[in-house]
């Protein structure tokens, strides 16, 4: 059926029901800031209805083509379930059903196939003695294609590492979001959110949000560095031009890869950055191999849009030494299936990946489950505030007050970067 995602626009949710009565449901979320080659999510372009964004037809694909198709099989293989809706959809990026059809469908199907078997989702995913709870990147100053105001770069993100529990670190993050509301209202910015629960201040400048960023944790009377250090997402895709990088919103003028390159190299030098996701556009294929050979020593630099969740780009990225990291998306690829082979590349190469959201988000908390499940030890799922951000923070609650003694929190950064950085 067609319901509404965080920003008010239609998105699917997808029942399953098996034979002995089990029922489950998986909403699919949409994404603002997408990647030029992900799964075609499937719109009906109708201008009479939602702008011509309402999902009916995916939905009728799930009801009167997948149903039938899946109809019968067992719903824990999961993968020859996938499998099948990729075949029947018979195109190289599912723009035939629609991805969010067929991700819906695969969802739901885990979802029902976990109770059936009387097990929480996590567990169902993974047969691990032992879970990582994950590293929560909090988006808590947005801007570019996420907020109408001066800022460029997309996502300014809390990292806060330095905890010794899931729970503790989701303390830091709400005290220091708070507080650097506080401290923007002090410095006369207003304290609007953007779509994944930031705020979108009108800044004078790019690094002026570091800067309040580091006063924040510091008044929150943590040490920015070691306890709570700082991500990027530029997600320069939206900003990259044939000339190179237009920093138009913060008037920053246009810059060549290199150039961006020693912004880069500057900020980490200055702020306690420890993770640069799209810091270069997607087919910037050249720029991301200097970046990280420039700074990937010292930083995480992870692929979104250069990578899509998709096999081929990430051993492309693998063979280029474009990245160090992969974001995970489930919708870029359209199944479970895919997305734990993008993983499973990942773990193969020694890379990092992140499970994460995106910005037109609902209620479902599948990938909380999922993040614990695969045991990347890092999440992305928004700022401290709207609802269907903090469902998946009060998941990973649940499932780390669940698992007691059998839950691991650490930080990926501990003798690495974790550090304070001079200031300027």
């Amino acid at each position: 059926m067609e319901i509404l995602d965080s920003r008010g626009n239609p998105t699917l949710q997808v029942g399953v029901r098996l034979d002995d009565g089990t029922r489950a449901t998986a909403s699919v979320p949409s994404g603002a800031s997408t990647g030029a080659h992900e799964a075609h999510e499937l719109r009906d372009g109708d201008p009479k209805r939602y702008g011509g964004k309402g999902v009916l037809r995916a939905a009728e694909n799930v009801i009167r083509v997948i149903a039938p198709a899946v109809e019968g099989t067992d719903p824990t293989g999961q993968s020859e379930i996938d499998r099948l809706m990729v075949d029947l959809d018979g195109t190289e990026g599912k723009s035939r059903l629609g991805a969010n059809a067929i991700l819906g469908v695969s969802m739901a199907v885990a979802r029902a196939a976990a109770k059936a078997a009387g097990l929480p989702l996590y567990r169902y995913l993974s047969n691990s003695p032992q879970y990582q709870m994950p590293i929560p990147m909090m988006n808590v100053i947005n801007g570019g294609a996420h907020a109408d105001n001066s800022l460029d770069f997309q996502e300014f993100m809390l990292v806060p590492h330095g905890a010794s529990t899931f729970a503790e670190a989701l303390r830091y993050g709400a005290e220091t979001f708070h507080t650097l509301k506080t401290l923007l209202g002090k410095h006369g910015y207003a304290t609007n959110v953007g779509d994944e629960g930031g705020f979108a201040p009108k800044l004078r400048h790019n690094e002026q949000a570091c800067q309040l960023i580091v006063e924040a944790i510091d008044t929150a009377g943590l040490v920015a560095g070691s306890d709570v250090a700082i991500a990027l997402d530029p997600a320069a895709s939206t900003f990259a031009v044939a000339e190179g990088y237009a920093l138009v919103k913060s008037g920053g003028g246009l810059r060549s890869a290199a150039q961006m390159i020693d912004l880069y190299r500057d900020w980490i030098k200055n702020y306690p950055i420890i993770s640069i996701e799209d810091g270069l556009g997607e087919n910037d294929w050249d720029g991301f191999s200097a970046l990280r050979a420039a700074i990937g020593d010292r930083v995480q630099i992870v692929g979104d849009d250069i990578f899509v969740t998709n096999c081929e780009f990430i051993r492309r990225g693998i063979s280029s030494n474009a990245a160090n990291a992969v974001l995970i998306k489930l919708n870029q690829i359209g199944t479970i299936t895919e997305t734990i082979e993008a993983i499973e590349l990942c773990r193969s190469a020694g890379w990092r990946f992140i499970v994460s959201h995106r910005s037109g988000e609902t209620e479902d908390t599948f990938i909380a489950d999922f993040a614990v499940a695969m045991g990347g030890a890092q999440i992305k799922t928004g700022s401290l505030c709207r609802s269907e951000r903090i469902a998946k923070y009060n998941r990973l609650l649940e499932i780390e007050r669940e698992l007691g003694p059998a839950a691991v929190f650490k930080s990926l950064w501990v003798g690495e970067t974790a550090r304070v950085p001079t200031r300027k």
